[in-house]
């Protein structure tokens, strides 16, 4: 190895993204299989290292997920998480087993609050089951990672004993998770250079960190650490998390490159795919970006400001510090229209990042000759909400047929909706209190159920008063949520469609119920 080689492979920092596991804890944010395989696939080819598929043990549908994953992963390393007990472990590594690089991710808290109080065990017992958890899944594979969960509120002492024990178990990545937010930049930069100092066998494990948002200070700490020496970061799409989320993939991966003058680290992602998986986890989360967000808000690359919009027309650094097409968005242009044919069609979707098959194009393509007759101008914006909500149906149990409304000031608001149910054709007319609470009450009467709708929201795709609507709508039964999404240039029809989508997860996440809940336990933790 060449002394220019040496100095790659010490600046490289591996990408873990576990929008998949830590992502989708957040309340509402439950993906079915098919969806998180979908989004598995995009940071697949985008390069990430390392995607955290779920958490096998905590239910059927999770080890589901993983294992798809783990068989149509290509190039990533794919991970599962289990607690320090064998049963965890042994589920884990049924699920990742099947990639071609698997991985084992490992935890148990260390923090004198959570040995205490959630644990109930003492230092010393603890201290040995991170020996145990370890030495058991290095049995299994060679690729191990343990965290101390609550690591920034651990003492450093016994932060320092685990962590050595855990690598000489066999442990060959050690996370430190700052599992509530609760540390800043400069605080977190010398923890991590205290264990590169104090930990003898620390050259052995690549140094990894996995911070939460709640102070908003996520990615500040994990660059923090890098600069330290860490060399992987724990990330997730669009930020999302429990509570106020995770250290965002993006402005991660983009500070590297838009600063490597400061930070002179590399990671093997390709930012153009970055837009492409937001609106995707967005899209089937439901939960929307912020216009200000970074990176990969609709405001990001926005200039409003005269003063500014004088500087962008004289040179575009003047304001911007990244290119709009670095991270993959496109400016919407006319490019489709009522005339275009399907292999057209076909070429676009493929420039846009989608590869259907007969059926979904057929499919896809009906809709978009639909959308085409009805709007003046069809964006990249309305192909990508289309496509995102015709490939979501192709193995729904209730359809969408059709529907009429009649709403307005004189009333009654009524709807007169047909769905095709296991393949047979029923229709309603129903009234409510306005055209959307009619929609869904017609819905409910065709398909009766007892699910209490928690969230409904609409947004256009495009500017217009022609724009497509974007709806999610989230429904909940008992222990059970789900997101829907429905998108059409007529809002009442995506609202339908968005209710019949998330009836479909309901009717999916009904019939496969968790087994192994009582195996899992309560403490399904972020790690």
């Amino acid at each position: 190895m060449t002394e220019n080689q040496s100095a790659s492979q010490q600046n490289r920092v591996v990408i873990f993204d576990t929008t998949l596991r830590d992502g989708e804890q957040s309340p509402g944010c439950s993906m079915t299989p098919e969806e998180k395989l979908s989004v598995a696939k995009t940071l697949d080819e985008m390069g990430i290292d390392v995607i955290e598929g779920g958490f096998p043990i905590s239910s059927t549908s999770d080890f589901e997920a993983v294992t798809q994953i783990a068989k149509h992963a290509k190039n990533a390393q794919i991970c599962g998480l289990a607690r320090a007990r064998q049963s965890d472990i042994d589920r884990c590594w049924e699920a990742v087993k099947h990639a071609r690089r698997p991985r084992i991710h490992t935890f148990l808290s260390t923090s004198p609050l959570h040995m205490k109080y959630k644990l109930q065990m003492e230092p010393d017992d603890v201290h040995q089951a991170v020996i145990d958890s370890v030495s058991y899944a290095r049995d299994l594979t060679d690729n191990v990672e343990w965290s101390p969960e609550d690591g920034t509120r651990t003492e450093h002492d016994f932060l320092c004993r685990c962590v050595e024990s855990a690598i000489k178990s066999g442990a060959t990545t050690i996370n430190i998770p700052d599992t509530v937010g609760y540390t800043v930049p400069e605080e977190f930069h010398d923890l991590i250079a205290m264990l590169r100092n104090r930990v003898p066998n620390i050259d052995k494990a690549i140094l990894s960190v996995h911070c939460h948002n709640d102070l908003g200070l996520a990615v500040a700490n994990s660059l923090a650490a890098v600069r330290a020496g860490a060399r992987q970061v724990e990330v997730a799409v669009n930020g999302i998390g429990e509570r106020a989320g995770n250290c965002a993939m993006e402005e991660v991966v983009m500070a590297l490159k838009t600063r490597h003058d400061v930070m002179p680290y590399d990671c093997g992602v390709d930012t153009h795919y970055i837009t492409r998986v937001s609106r995707q986890v967005a899209g089937i989360t439901g939960f929307a970006v912020q216009p200000n967000k970074a990176i990969v808000g609709k405001n990001a690359f926005a200039h409003e400001a005269g003063i500014h919009q004088d500087g962008m027309l004289k040179n575009a650094q003047t304001y911007e510090i990244m290119t709009p097409e670095s991270v993959g968005l496109t400016r919407s242009t006319l490019v489709m229209g009522r005339h275009s044919g399907k292999h057209a069609f076909k070429s676009k979707l493929q420039e846009l990042g989608y590869e259907l098959n007969d059926n979904e194009l057929g499919d896809a393509f009906k809709r978009f000759k639909d959308l085409a007759d009805h709007k003046k101008e069809v964006f990249d914006d309305d192909l990508i909400a289309l496509i995102d909500d015709a490939v979501l149906r192709h193995n729904d149990h209730i359809k969408f047929v059709s529907l009429g409304i009649q709403c307005g000031t004189t009333g009654p608001q009524t709807a007169d909706l047909e769905l095709e149910i296991e393949g047979e054709r029923k229709h309603t007319k129903t009234e409510g209190s306005g055209p959307v609470d009619a929609t869904f009450a017609a819905i409910r009467e065709l398909w009766p159920h007892e699910a209490t709708l928690e969230l409904y929201q609409v947004h256009a795709v495009t500017e217009g008063t022609d724009a497509q609507a974007e709806v999610t709508v989230r429904l909940a039964e008992n222990d059970r949520t789900v997101n829907g999404q429905g998108a059409d240039y007529d809002t009442l029809v995506a609202s339908a469609r968005a209710y019949i989508n998330a009836l479909n997860k309901l009717m999916v996440k009904r019939e496969k119920t968790a087994t192994s809940q009582e195996a899992a336990g309560p403490d399904v933790m972020s790690a």
